[in-house]
């Protein structure tokens, strides 16, 4: 067969695993096709990377015996990190994950315009020089900002906000050098200015410093709290990075795909930013709140908290009608779904009906609640999103919170509070509250839960696991 049919076969499978891409991220758009469109997606990549070692065996001067080597040694590597993280990985995890993945992916862009540049030195053409330059300069603050959100997320670094002295201004300084530097090397493709080897690999160290550093200084002053929304605009970096590889290697599939990741990230960041009232500028120019902070047995206003034992949230639980369980990110932390599930099964043997209230941002991502307790094998159609499940809360007799925080305070319906205008969850509505929390620590916006000095609520104090397992005891021995 001849090479020129052997190509035309490798880029009939570049589109193919380019279409998997699409139609596996359509098909995720449900909880009951998500499982399927990830194997779709995955099945696109093995047909993409195939073809490239294809397209790469076979083109004119084929592959040495180092370039092999290197490549199936980056097979195994590769594949057996990916085996090993989706095995041992928690799901209360996978954003950092994602955030390793990130820097990776914006790694690995850099890497490949960084070598592109050197190779074609000065005689790379406009268009190239700009996909070339861009995509080494915004891989390289993906690097850097996504190691540093995954580090936050991950508690290698301090979840609230750092400033360094003057860090708003090296960050303006960088983002300056970085543009000018990138602006001085496309005249000097274009022609406009006169510009030798030397020089040219000069300025784009200097690119490629800059975003570098830019990472750090951009993500280091932004709370905890707002590290998903971070790494979804750095995902959506990632994809924009790789889709301007595509380009200057003519590849297909890398554009698509790319293109894909970035727009996709992008549309998140805008829907997360939107479930907590705010925007994607005030998220990243100043930090919401300073982490998970102490505070003392006393609610806000000074309001005094009323505790309860699991013997009296028992009987509250076995002898309602209806309730509504509010899981948080403590329910997470905690690997608490499956006795919340336990729970839950036994309340609904009695005759209770459970519901599932599911805030966008509950967890650490959206939808990550939601395959949280799928994995707990909860059913899907119990888990009723914001919209859905607020007006219920007027006919709910018992509303169990399990450490959600922020997204349950009233304190977001008035004007003036670091959560004004947050859309919540009206627990406030139902007719008796119980929350299981460790402490009165304070959420990620730094202020009291409003809700916790409420007279219709109860406060468990127990991490999520343990309080729910002694709830379902006590319901047991009724």
């Amino acid at each position: 067969m001849s090479p020129e049919w052997i190509y035309t076969f490798v880029y009939i499978a570049w589109l193919a695993g380019a279409s998997c891409f699409v139609l596996g991220l359509h098909r995720m758009n449900s909880p009951a096709t998500g499982r399927s469109g990830n194997q779709l997606s995955a099945a696109g990549m093995v047909i993409a990377v195939v073809a490239t070692f294809v397209y790469l065996v076979t083109r004119e001067g084929g592959l040495s015996g180092t370039a092999l080597a290197i490549i199936f040694v980056g097979f195994l590597i590769g594949g057996g990190a990916g085996l090993y993280t989706a095995r041992s990985v928690k799901m209360t995890a996978m954003p950092q994950l994602v955030s390793l993945f990130n820097a990776v992916g914006g790694g690995a862009a850099a890497l490949v315009a960084i070598d592109d540049f050197i190779r074609l030195n000065s005689g790379a053409p406009l268009d190239t020089t700009i996909f070339v330059v861009l995509g080494a300069l915004i891989g390289s603050v993906t690097f850097t900002g996504s190691l540093i959100a995954g580090g936050k997320l991950q508690g290698l670094i301090a979840g609230k906000p750092i400033y360094v002295p003057g860090g708003q201004l090296v960050t303006i300084a960088l983002a300056v050098v970085a543009v000018l530097g990138t602006a001085t090397l496309i005249l000097g493709a274009a022609g406009t200015l006169n510009l030798d080897s030397t020089v040219t690999l000069g300025l784009l160290g200097l690119v490629v410093l800059s975003g570098l550093i830019f990472g750090i200084t951009m993500v280091l002053p932004i709370g905890g709290a707002d590290m998903p929304v971070v790494i979804s605009l750095l995902n959506s970096f990632t994809g924009t990075a790789a889709a301007m590889a595509g380009f200057v290697l003519g590849n297909p599939v890398l554009i698509i795909s790319g293109a894909l990741v970035g727009a996709s990230g992008a549309i998140l960041t805008k829907l997360m930013a939107d479930a907590m009232n705010r925007s994607v500028l005030n998220i990243m120019v100043g930090g919401f709140g300073g982490g998970d902070e102490a505070a003392g047995a006393v609610a806000a206003g000074g309001a005094s908290v009323r505790e309860i034992g699991p013997d009296d949230v028992a009987i509250q639980l076995a002898y309602a009608q209806s309730v509504i369980i509010v899981p948080g990110y403590g329910l997470a932390v905690a690997q608490a779904q499956h006795a919340v599930r336990e729970l839950a099964e036994l309340l609904e043997a009695r005759g209770v009906d459970v519901k599932y209230a599911i805030h966008p941002v509950a967890g650490r991502m959206p939808g990550h609640m939601n395959v949280l307790l799928a994995e707990a094998n909860v059913p899907y159609p119990q888990l009723k999103e914001m919209e859905e499940i607020n007006p219920e809360f007027d006919r709910c007799d018992v509303a169990l919170v399990i450490g959600a925080n922020d997204v349950t305070n009233p304190a977001a319906r008035r004007p003036g509070s670091p959560v004004s205008g947050m859309p919540i969850l009206d627990v406030d509505h139902a007719k008796s509250i119980v929350v299981i929390k460790r402490s009165m620590g304070r959420g990620y916006a730094g202020i009291d839960n409003e809700l916790y000095g409420d007279p219709k609520t109860g406060m468990l104090f127990a991490d999520a696991k343990d309080g729910l397992a002694a709830l379902t005891a006590a319901v047991k021995a009724l």
